[in-house]
This record gives C-alpha cells, structure tokens and sequence, in this order.
C-alpha cells in the first residue's frame, strides 16, 4: 500500500510546469484546510446555542453540506502529486525501470479517462442546478456553488494526471532512475527520517528534492 512520496525537480519545462501547477493546488489545499476550521467553528456556534440559549444555528446541516464540496474535492489533485492516495502496489512494488513507469503511465492513463468523464458529468449537474436554480430545504442556499467545486476539483485533477503522463512517459524513455513530476514512493525508513528532519528545522515542502537533468 503507498504511504508517502517524494517529488523530484530540475529545471526541465516539465518540472518547471510541475511547480506552477504545484502551487496553485497548494492555495487550494489551503482553502480547504481553511474551510475546515470554518465547519468546527460553525458546529461549535451550533452546539453551543443549542446548549445555553435553546438557539440552534439555523441552516447548520445546509451550510455543511455546501461546505463538504470545498474540503473534499479542492484537495485531490494535491494528494495526487504527492503519492498520498491509497492504493496497492503489491505488484507495482516488484518493478523496476521501463516496467515500472509503463504500469504507472497505464494506470494514469485509465484514472485520467475516469476522471475525465466524471468532470463532464459533474458539470452537467452544475448546470442543471444552475439553470433550475435549486437550492436547500432549509433556509434556502443555492446549490450550484457547491456542485461547481466538483468540476473545478476534477478537472485540476485531470491535469495533474496528464502531467504524471507526460513524466512517466518521459521516464520510459529515458530509461530514468530518478524521473521528475512523479512521486517515488519511499520506505517507511525514509519517511520517518524526513519527518525527523522537517521537525529539526531541514528541509520541508518548499525544499523539495532536486532530480538531475535527465
């Protein structure tokens, strides 16, 4: 099963493209992180007036609802770089060189073709809720900024995946031990020492591994 990865950068028009789209998934991951904190501190106004004023805050369940769309869709793509999403490697683990990144490009390949559909679909039903104007039972929120966090979080997907592509593919051919824009999954031991270092003050998210030209 992956745990975490690492990301290897050089100047390359690939791993220059990487960071920039690298950041901007970065300030969306942080808008999600942000609304977070804003649902716990919608549900302790909730619980709370409940409690000492008989005051539940009116909506609650409409807002968190609107707000689910925020957290788990706008963070994908940034999990997707990093090599955070689950998923077996039993045999994937075994492989090495050429193997290794043609599985990795077809399996790429096929999510990229998922997500590609599901963009197209979630879109439509963002148009739909937009054209109908629907909106919540309760106090009436309309729905379609929720349903267009959807699309918005599938489709910078979508192009996480092509880039993944292109560095696979890239990898493939140069024969790369060290490929950049993909995540290298790393050992337990591995994970454990970076984590040791970035609370050491060492390196950290900014100072991502350097891969040389290949």
């Amino acid at each position: 099963m992956a745990g975490s990865a690492s990301v290897l950068t050089d100047s390359s028009r690939l791993s220059r493209i990487d960071r920039w789209v690298y950041k901007l998934e970065s300030w969306l991951t942080m808008i999600a992180g942000i609304t977070i904190l804003a649902l716990v501190f919608i549900a302790v106004v909730n619980i709370l007036g409940r409690w000492l004023f008989n005051m539940p805050l009116r909506g609650y369940i409409d807002w968190v609802e609107q707000l689910m769309a925020v957290f788990a869709f706008l963070g994908i793509a940034y999990c997707q770089r990093l090599g955070g999403h689950i998923r077996m490697d039993l045999l994937v683990g075994a492989l090495r060189g050429r193997a290794l990144w043609l599985s990795e490009f077809v399996t790429v390949f096929f999510m990229l073709l998922v997500t590609l559909i599901l963009t197209y679909g979630s879109y439509l039903h963002f148009l739909r809720a937009y054209t109908n104007g629907d909106s919540s039972i309760d106090i009436g929120l309309p729905i379609w900024p929720a349903k267009l966090i959807v699309p918005i979080g599938l489709a910078l997907l979508s192009l996480r995946l092509i880039l993944q592509l292109w560095g696979y593919a890239r990898a493939f051919r140069l024969n790369s031990t060290e490929p950049v824009a993909v995540p290298l999954v790393e050992d337990a031991a591995t994970v454990a020492q970076r984590e040791a270092e970035s609370l050491e003050g060492g390196d950290i998210e900014g100072d991502e591994p350097k891969g040389g030209a290949q």
